[in-house]
Order: C-alpha cells, then structure tokens, then sequence
C-alpha cells in the first residue's frame, strides 16, 4: 500500500513539534526565558520566531492540502511557557485535521503568496519540495539555537522517543 499524503504530514508534524517541546524544556531549564530572544545570527529570527514559523508552516500546509480553515495565531510569544502554547495549539489543530481531508491531495492546485511573488504548486509537490523542508529548517533552527546557547542537547533530542 502506497504511503498517503495525510501520512507523511500530519503525524511527522505532531512527532517533530513533540520533540521540540522537549527541546524547549531543556532550554527553559538551562537559561530561562532570556533564550527566547536567542539567535543565530542578526538576520535569523530568534527561538520564538523559529517556533512561530515552524507552527505557521505546519499549520498552513494542513490546511492547504485539506482545503480547512488555517487558524491565526498572534506571533506575541515572550517566555518558554508562550512557546508551548504555542505548539500546543499547533499540535490540537493538526490532531483535528482526519486522513481524509489531506488523502487525495497530492495533484490539488496550491497557490502560495510570498512577498511579490506567487508560487505554484501541486499538493505534492507543496508538501515534499516546500511544506516538509520549511517546517524542518525553522524546527532545526531553533535546535541549534538552543545548542549554540550551550543547551545539552543532541541528536537523539532532535530525533525525540524511537
């Protein structure tokens, strides 16, 4: 049986964000809520940026291939506590989200806004080439923040519960 769209969305979505929130705990617990404001670099947003973005990503993507409503959620996080309402929120909407909303999404038109330009795509191509390594660059980024930071954590963190 081939794997479906809902498969390789949905539950990597929920099992990445799960890790992070354990990532998070440790950062929390290393240097408090200064490092929410931490970066890479001075043109990389910050912890809370990365979270923010990884949650937009994953949400979006749901709801394009789905053809839902993407709920809005105000980029106002301040503490480690924030952050995990955050992803909370992000985690209950994607559990709400059923196989077969995203099942036999893979040649759906999406059209994506960013800046002035317009991007094209199918269902499956949007999710492989854009959705899925988007969510990971933000998802890493804040990782390694939180390692650069001198965060204890590794790979096994990162990969979270096998």
């Amino acid at each position: 049986m081939p794997i479906s769209m809902y498969q390789v969305s949905i539950p990597v979505f929920v099992r990445s964000f799960n890790s992070l929130a354990a990532i998070l705990r440790k950062g929390e617990a290393h240097g408090g809520d200064a490092l929410v404001e931490a970066r890479l670099a001075p043109d990389m947003y910050t912890l809370a940026g990365q979270v923010q973005r990884a949650s937009d990503s994953a949400k979006g993507c749901a709801a394009r291939l789905g053809g839902i409503d993407n709920p809005s959620f105000p980029d106002n996080e301040k503490t480690f506590a924030d952050l995990q309402s955050r992803i909370a929120k992000t985690v209950a909407f994607l559990q709400g989200v059923k196989a077969g909303q995203i099942d036999g999404s893979e040649q759906k038109p999406i059209e994506l806004k960013a800046g002035a330009t317009t991007l094209n795509f199918t269902g499956q191509n949007y999710l492989l080439t854009f959705a899925l390594p988007n969510f990971f660059f933000h998802v890493t980024a804040a990782y390694a923040i939180l390692r650069h930071k001198g965060v204890a954590v590794g790979k096994m963190d990162f990969l979270g519960p096998m």
